[in-house]
């Protein structure tokens, strides 16, 4: 393993060596001309609140344009997985609207409400709090920035492993307007516009509008219905004012509803049911040999999943002075929710679940930026947040357990009502104190106040009801304060070196699964501290760019929540699915980023990352019991080893003046284990991704003729699982789609 480790920093390290040396001995550029088509386009991030190039800003940030997401064929936010080193990005298991990220090891994969997410998740500066809803089409998108290691001062709200930030097009910026219809296998269908306009000098509006259709991959095949598909219909409206020299704002309307089918798996494991006469009744054996998308279900076709997810949001800003700015971010949100999960992925009902979830969410952020135009930057900021989160929930499970063959009938109800107040103040500062150095140092106090009310009923036919069950009320909250520090130096015009360190604080929360007074529990925040050294540079003909990243991480506190039996010896077993403040994890890991103009016309890019997390100490009760339970905890989940990809893409530029390009990748991603209990069947092992696309592009720039496959090698693997051991040895997998392909035309205007 250390070696390993070695040589992958050492050929990193020889890479940049590379490139510096490639961009001392560049050829001196050509014409403006032949300039455009032969270097690479100067990038600007946000990552600090304010615009930088992002080989001048400190931190560890992968930026995307609307063209480079369309380069990755990404229609949802997901399409970044394998793009960005060390992350790990999947649709969420069992369900097609939520989203399940890490980054360098942290994050948060089960959906619940009384979850927070270890990666923020943005739009416009607005935070999402839910993971539910956070599965973004990206239909009118300028740039998507994903920010690696801890936020924890400018962005503070639950972004221990990072912040994923999406700023859709200003309508000053993006005039005229195109129309995109897309067509592929599986029954794809979509229809994509976007029209924006000065109305006078200084209004302007935008609407962006787009309708997605594609059949399920999945299929039952008892009654042939697919499932695993997509019906989603979005909308954006945008009034952008600038009514004088001194003040501007922009408002937005966002709308999006799906009506889909189930997202279904596949078990892994033998699943099975408690007959109290007469034992274990096995069910069924797992399907042997490689998954062939076809699964059974207990529920009805009509019983899909829902959503509907819409907001508004008004940014201002101020010019108060020569030095002086303020700013202004406003929004309230609303998320309903209405999904059947088959977490059995059977016939059988064992696990399955209905959720019913209506969100709302008001959030209030002020900023005061201070620039001397010299060697001093701050920002001072305050932010609140305000979010109830009620919800429906229904278990069903008639056929786990029996008398003497017979099915003894359960439904269990749950109605609960989660309450979230947050409140944050922060100052971030920095300062140029020589030619070449400069150092930032930023602070945060963050306070999060949570109350959960819980009611629950069970109707069995032999076990009797219990009307409710247990209702509960519980409160806690929790204070943090989150540092930051960097120093970079300015080597040359080309070279920039840094080191920084970041606190990360997540909030504690309740067990959103307790259906006992035993059960009842809060569990505490979790830290983080990561502590990063990086190298950017870039050519002089700026034809080459590469960003180096190595850092360590100390993550305590994790939140973990388990699966267990608490009466293994009675007839009737006692369930149970404690959240435990269970683990300590280090985690160290180089990243590498690279992109080169080769000629004219080809763009190489490449990501690797290499990552070690490890559990410090992981403290399960489970195992003072059972002293074989011990390995369940050798692997970090959703942090494999290796990620990395490589891109290449050619342009020819034909007689007529249209221009043709041909593109491709290639990505790489080592053994991944799905489940923090590391069962056996939900690992996946190292597999590699290929996609190819090609487009042709009128000379007048208002034709695009755009072809693609995705999984070009049609590879059968597993993205995500469900680890729910105790009832009934639930293990599901869900899979990444098979191979795909479509063709689209889109004209600009």
């Amino acid at each position: 393993m250390k070696r390993k480790q070695l040589s992958l920093a050492i050929g990193l390290t020889l890479s940049l060596v590379a490139l510096h040396a490639t961009a001392q001995d560049a050829p001196a550029a050509g014409t403006a001309e032949e300039d455009a088509l032969a270097t690479l386009d100067a990038v600007e991030v946000t990552a600090r609140r304010r615009t930088e190039s992002i080989q001048d800003v400190p931190v560890a940030v992968s930026a995307f344009s609307e063209d480079a997401m369309r380069d990755l064929q990404a229609t949802n936010i997901d399409g970044l997985q394998g793009a960005v080193p060390n992350m790990n990005i999947v649709q969420g298991r069992g369900s097609s609207n939520s989203v399940n990220v890490f980054i360098r090891g942290i994050g948060q994969p089960d959906a619940l409400q009384t979850f927070d997410p270890g990666v923020g998740m943005y739009v416009d500066d607005v935070y999402y709090s839910r993971i539910n809803g956070a599965l973004f089409s990206l239909f009118d998108v300028s740039q998507v920035e994903v920010l690696r290691g801890p936020q924890g001062t400018l962005y503070g709200k639950n972004s221990t492993g990072g912040a994923i930030k999406i700023t859709t097009r200003n309508p000053f910026d993006d005039q005229g307007g195109s129309v995109e219809l897309t067509a592929g296998d599986y029954g794809r269908a979509e229809g994509r516009a976007y029209v924006a306009g000065q109305l006078s000098d200084t209004l302007a509006v935008s609407l962006a509008a787009a309708k997605i259709t594609r059949d399920g991959y999945v299929t039952d095949p008892a009654t042939g219905q697919d499932y695993n598909d997509e019906d989603t219909t979005a909308a954006r409206v945008k009034i952008a004012f600038r009514p004088s020299d001194t003040f501007s704002g922009n408002l937005s309307l966002d709308y999006t509803r799906q009506d889909n089918a189930l997202t279904l798996g596949q078990p892994v494991a033998p699943l099975y049911g408690v007959d109290l006469a007469g034992g274990i009744v096995l069910y069924r054996l797992p399907t042997p040999g490689e998954y062939n998308f076809e699964t059974r279900t207990s529920f009805a076709p009509d019983q899909g999943q829902a959503l509907t997810h819409k907001g508004a949001s008004l940014g201002m800003e101020w010019v108060l002075s020569e030095r002086w700015t303020a700013k202004s971010i406003t929004a309230y949100r609303e998320l309903a929710t209405a999904s059947f999960i088959d977490i059995d992925a059977s016939e059988f009902e064992l696990g399955d679940v209905f959720v019913g979830v209506d969100q709302r969410q008001a959030s209030q952020e002020f900023q005061l930026q201070y620039d001397n135009g010299d060697d001093l930057q701050a920002i001072f900021g305050l932010y609140y947040m305000n979010e109830q989160v009620p919800s429906h929930q229904e278990a069903y499970a008639d056929d786990f357990l029996l008398f003497s063959g017979f099915p003894i009938s359960f439904l269990r109800t749950i109605d609960d009502d989660l309450s979230n107040k947050s409140v944050a103040g922060f100052a971030h500062f920095n300062w140029e104190f020589s030619p070449s150095w400069t150092l930032a140092a930023g602070l945060r106090y963050s306070k999060d106040s949570k109350k959960y009310f819980r009611t629950t009923s069970t109707f069995s036919n032999l076990l009797g009801n219990a009307d409710p069950a247990l209702a509960f009320n519980i409160s806690d909250s929790w204070k943090a304060l989150t540092p930051s520090l960097s120093l970079q130096k300015q080597f040359s015009e080309q070279v920039m070196g840094y080191v920084s360190a970041n606190r990360g604080y997540k909030a504690g929360g309740f067990n959103g699964r307790a259906n006992a007074a035993t059960e009842i529990s809060a569990f505490e925040p979790e830290y983080v501290w990561t502590y990063e050294v990086g190298v950017k540079m870039q050519s002089a003909d700026r034809r080459l760019s590469g960003r180096i990243a190595a850092f360590h991480s100390t993550y305590e506190d994790f939140q973990a929540r388990v699966s267990e039996v608490q009466n293994p010896n009675d007839p009737i077993p006692n369930f149970a699915f404690p959240v435990l403040n269970a683990a300590e994890l280090a985690i160290d890991g180089i990243e590498f980023e690279g992109m080169a103009r080769l000629g004219d016309s080809t763009l190489l890019s490449t990501q690797l990352g290499w990552m070690d997390a490890r559990y410090e100490e992981f403290n399960d009760p489970r195992v003072v019991v059972n002293p074989a339970l011990a390995n369940l905890h050798d692997h970090v989940p959703f942090s494999p080893e290796f990620t990395g990809r490589v891109a290449l893409q050619h342009g020819f530029e034909l007689a007529n003046g249209s221009l043709l390009t041909i593109g491709g990748d290639v990505s790489y991603r080592s053994e991944t284990w799905l489940s923090v209990d590391n069962a056996p069947g939900l690992s996946q092992e190292g597999y590699t991704l290929a996609g190819l696309f090609g487009s042709w592009d009128s000379s007048d720039g208002r034709w695009q003729l755009r072809a693609g496959v995705r999984n070009l090698t049609d590879e059968v693997y597993k993205t995500d699982g469900q680890e729910f051991s105790s009832i009934g040895g639930i293990q599901t997998a869900y899979y990444g789609a098979p191979r795909n392909y479509y063709a689209s035309l889109r004209y600009n205007f």
